[in-house]
């Protein structure tokens, strides 16, 4: 877009661009303080409160009574499980001990009848009975936590039959509670729209349309993120109503501008050549005749940019033309001609002058 200007006017263009974002930029800034501040705008709407709160509390107190009790119960496991393996081992060493004593000793008596016999045996029992008491509480242990896994499965379910109860009334809050926060961002939103709207159709070729450009800017980020995120869903019909209303706003809009734009094309090829030259602008009759295109009707110059025709063979519009001081080809538009450097004024006298004439 920059091709035909100068490099001031490029670096104009460029400067008036960032003016243009960073005017965007602060008040984008500004609107997100004054949107985040605003009263119920980030009001929230949970199922609880629509769960009688004596029940729901009564539930939850119960399942933290009882997580409490199964971490006591796990931690209560692990240490009797430590003392089940710690008799299960001294037993199985005293076993191995006795076992091994008893086939190396020779007696005279009867084994059975020994008193030191006797002795290690009642030991060995002692130590298996010492492992079953431990087993028999690490059963009760277990047991208890199952019980205990059963008691909160029981309470989970009762606070999901509350949350079902409570799920319409819930729905119904959110839904307006939805309604809520996007009127209240469209009651703020909607204004800068309608002006960015109106900048961008009658206030393009203003002087100060950089800070207008940068408003049209905010005004776009405003609809797409603070306000089209916001859009109620209500089984999909607020969000596919506003589609639908957008979409045929927009698609008016564009049916009349191109009328427009027809109309003032077809009133343009009405004119006369020399009449439609006078009106083009010198920067985009140049920058179109660059790209082949006639400034006139914008389309394609016949011949190509090779070997262009003088005249174009749709509207009629002069084109090419030769310079009355050298007879160089040149654009007709060019206001200087880019060989003797003649100005479009100088040559119009020079056609009348008797030296010109002569040459």
């Amino acid at each position: 877009m920059f091709k035909t200007l100068r490099v001031p006017e490029k670096l104009f263009a460029l400067t008036m661009w960032v003016v243009s974002l960073a005017f965007a930029g602060f008040l984008t800034a500004l609107g997100g303080k004054i949107v985040g501040e605003l009263p119920g705008v980030d009001q929230t709407v949970t199922i609880d409160a629509h769960i009688p709160s004596a029940a729901l509390a009564s539930v939850r107190d119960k399942r933290v009574e009882l997580n409490n009790r199964r971490l006591v119960l796990q931690q209560d496991e692990e240490s009797t499980g430590v003392r089940l393996n710690t008799s299960q081992n001294a037993y199985r060493a005293a076993r191995e001990n006795f076992d091994s004593w008893i086939a190396t000793r020779t007696a005279t008596t009867d084994a059975r009848q020994d008193p030191e016999v006797l002795s290690r045996q009642r030991n060995i029992e002692s130590l298996k009975n010492a492992e079953s008491d431990v087993q028999g509480e690490l059963d009760q242990m277990r047991a208890a936590m199952v019980a205990n896994s059963q008691s909160s499965d029981s309470l989970m379910g009762v606070q999901l039959q509350l949350e079902e109860a409570a799920q319409s009334s819930y729905q119904r809050a959110r839904f307006v509670n939805e309604l809520m926060v996007f009127g209240l961002r469209l009651l703020i939103t909607f204004p800068l729209l309608v002006i960015g709207g109106w900048l961008a159709v009658k206030q393009r070729k203003s002087e100060y349309w950089p800070l207008g450009r940068g408003f049209v800017l905010f005004a776009l980020y405003v609809f797409f993120f603070e306000l089209a995120p916001y859009l109620p869903s209500y089984g999909g019909y607020v969000r596919y109503g506003v589609g639908v209303i957008g979409t045929f706003i927009a698609g008016v809009f564009v049916i009349r501008a191109m009328r427009r734009y027809l109309a003032k094309r077809q009133l343009a090829e009405q004119q006369s050549a020399a009449e439609r030259q006078r009106t083009l602008g010198y920067e985009e009759a140049v920058r179109k005749m660059n790209a082949g295109l006639c400034p006139g009707c914008e389309r394609a110059i016949a011949g190509g940019l090779q070997s262009p025709s003088n005249f174009c063979v749709h509207c009629g519009l002069h084109l090419f033309d030769t310079c009355p001081a050298c007879t160089t080809r040149k654009n007709a538009f060019y206001q200087y001609c880019p060989t003797c450097g003649i100005t479009t004024e100088a040559k119009v006298n020079a056609a009348g002058s008797p030296a010109m004439a002569g040459l």
